[in-house]
């Protein structure tokens, strides 16, 4: 019977497909203590050209996505012969996507059974017996894989996951000691071996297996270190207090070895000590940044998890190191953000400040600054910050931008449009197109507050090309075309865009309202104008004489006397609105 593939893909829970076309002789069950190897057919040499021809069409319908036809083609490979491992594995990786594991799994025991050399065969084999939970069955056939495949070393770190599991500690330490004859004698396994050796509840061999690493290598001294700070995880604290000495002796200014002294006069409560330790590690010029950041994020990791959780003793340790010299940025960096942390933005700027005084390219510090200074309004620090910057670090448009927007509220209307081309300069394929946006649009910006009106729109265009959804663009080109009274069809169509995104946005209520407006369309323009007023937000005198202006063409005089004079008590600079209130009518500027 056909087995209907159809256009599901064979993505399958093992490996892409590693079969070969070597072939041979008919297959028995695998026993149930797992796979058993079996002697293949043999098979004359015309049936295995036949062989071959069926299985690379098989394997060619396989590529074209043509399943049906492959698996067909795979099940008449096996009727020529039936024990092929090539086929069969193929032919389990059917029947597993189709989820018919049993036939799965059968097939693919027989393709370990008859291709006992082929690795990948039997891992895909060990796999599926985890996934089964057939943990036995998947031990017996990673024996066999650690004799049959001994330059591999998964098949032994699978068996100590599932020995782990199984809490067979004695073979768990078995296995370890086979790859320790494979891979020499290192702290990783050591390491294991003493964890194993202490839940078997074996202390002595636990010891002597750390012991045992130290004897080794007896000029490492990372390693005596590793067994002090052992005993001292194990409340043997005179035998750590030995270890460490012994390193100190040879190397005092070992970093290692100080740090793990500070935790030993820490937990037997010589806390004068402990600071002093700390303070001859971290203060030391010898000790390298990466050893003193590696200290430090370890001492504040212990602070954050203690009852107390002080950050002042933190702070301060950090404040002695920084009456140093500082010839890298790790440490400011790592107090900075610590402070931040905290909440003490104030007290982090100063850090940072000397952080991009050491690194000008450190683009994190600096955008921590401008973050500080746009929080305060502080556009003169953002100038200060962002100018360096871009010189430092001249693909970092974020500074870019920042600067531009500073530039833009000092009114220096020709150096944001020289930032904003200098950031044009730098995009690259990968750029995102908002950002690209963003600058077009400002740029559209200043050109409307440099009467540049035809260069305005253009940067607009050029926005609304890179992001259609461009909200701050489609607003402002929609509200200057209003006001020169062009193109209003477009204008209301792009405004018409920001209301629907922004429908409670006052600002855009107004655009849309006054482009209605001068369109003539008078009692909708006061739906949105009404809807403008209501909205949440501060309301511009413009808005406020906006509103008067649409009630006075619907036939509301007195209520548009009433929103004029509140615009000019606003301080509206508009030059009919004192006319429009002296002689009661409407005058279009």
């Amino acid at each position: 019977m056909k087995i209907k593939i159809g256009w599901l893909l064979v993505a399958v829970w093992i490996l892409a497909s590693c079969g070969t076309t070597r072939t041979g002789r008919t297959a028995k069950s695998a026993t149930g203590e797992g796979v058993s190897f079996l002697p293949q057919i043999q098979v004359t040499a015309e049936q295995q050209r036949k062989y071959d021809y069926f299985f690379l069409e098989a394997m060619r319908m396989k590529e074209k996505k043509e399943y049906d036809a492959a698996f067909g083609l795979l099940q008449h490979c096996l009727d020529i012969n039936p024990s092929a491992s090539s086929a069969l594995y193929e032919v389990s990786q059917y029947y597993m996507f189709l989820r018919q594991v049993p036939q799965g799994q059968a097939a693919l025991e027989k393709a370990v059974a008859y291709a006992p050399d082929n690795f990948w065969y039997s891992q895909g084999l060990v796999n599926l017996y985890q996934q089964q939970n057939e943990l036995d069955k998947a031990v017996v056939l990673l024996e066999k894989m650690v004799t049959r495949f001994p330059a591999k070393q998964d098949p032994l770190f699978s068996l100590l996951d599932i020995y782990g599991r199984q809490e067979k500690y004695n073979e768990v330490i078995s296995t370890l000691n086979r790859l320790e004859k494979r891979l020499g004698k290192n702290e990783q396994l050591s390491m294991e071996k003493f964890r194993i050796y202490f839940q078997m509840k074996d202390d002595k061999k636990a010891f002597q297996e750390i012991e045992s690493l130290v004897q080794e290598y007896p000029m490492d001294m990372r390693y005596q270190v590793i067994l002090g700070d052992v005993y001292l995880q194990n409340g043997k604290k005179e035998e750590a207090y030995e270890a460490y000495q012994k390193v100190l002796a040879v190397e005092p200014d070992n970093p290692m070895a100080l740090f793990s002294m500070a935790s030993y006069y820490e937990q037997t409560g010589q806390k004068e000590l402990y600071q002093q330790q700390l303070d001859t590690l971290l203060l030391n010029k010898k000790v390298t940044p990466d050893t003193k950041i590696n200290v430090m994020r370890q001492i504040i990791v212990e602070n954050e998890q203690s009852a107390a959780k002080d950050s002042t003793q933190v702070i301060a340790l950090f404040d002695r190191m920084m009456k140093q010299d500082q010839d890298d940025p790790q440490v400011p960096m790592l107090y900075a953000q610590y402070l931040l942390s905290k909440n003490m933005e104030q007290e982090a700027v100063p850090v940072l400040e000397q952080v991009v005084d050491l690194d000008p390219t450190n683009k994190v510090a600096r955008l921590m600054l401008v973050d500080a200074a746009v929080k305060k309004e502080d556009y003169k620090q953002i100038i200060k910050v962002c100018e360096p910057g871009i010189e430092a670090t001249p693909d970092a448009l974020p500074l870019y931008y920042y600067l531009a927007i500073a530039y833009h509220q000092a009114e220096q209307t020709d150096s944001v449009l020289s930032v904003c081309g200098r950031a044009l300069e730098h995009i690259t394929p990968d750029t995102r197109k908002e950002v690209i946006s963003d600058f077009y649009s400002i740029m559209g910006d200043i050109y409307h507050t440099k009467k540049q009106m035809s260069e305005a729109y253009a940067a607009y265009d050029s926005a609304l090309v890179y992001n259609p959804s461009n909200i701050g663009a489609l607003n402002n080109y929609a509200y200057y075309l209003s006001v020169e009274r062009r193109d209003l069809d477009k204008a209301e169509e792009m405004s018409y865009k920001t209301v629907k995104a922004e429908p409670n946005n006052s600002t855009y209520l107004d655009t849309y309202a006054w482009i209605l407006f001068e369109k003539g369309n008078y009692a909708e323009a006061r739906i949105y104008i009404d809807n403008a007023m209501k909205s949440d937000g501060e309301k511009s005198d413009v808005i406020v004489e906006h509103c008067g202006d649409i009630y006075f063409m619907t036939g509301d005089v007195e209520g548009a006397l009433k929103y004029w004079k509140q615009a000019l008590e606003m301080g509206s600079e508009s030059k009919t609105l004192k006319q429009k209130i002296e002689k009661k009518k409407y005058i279009a500027e």
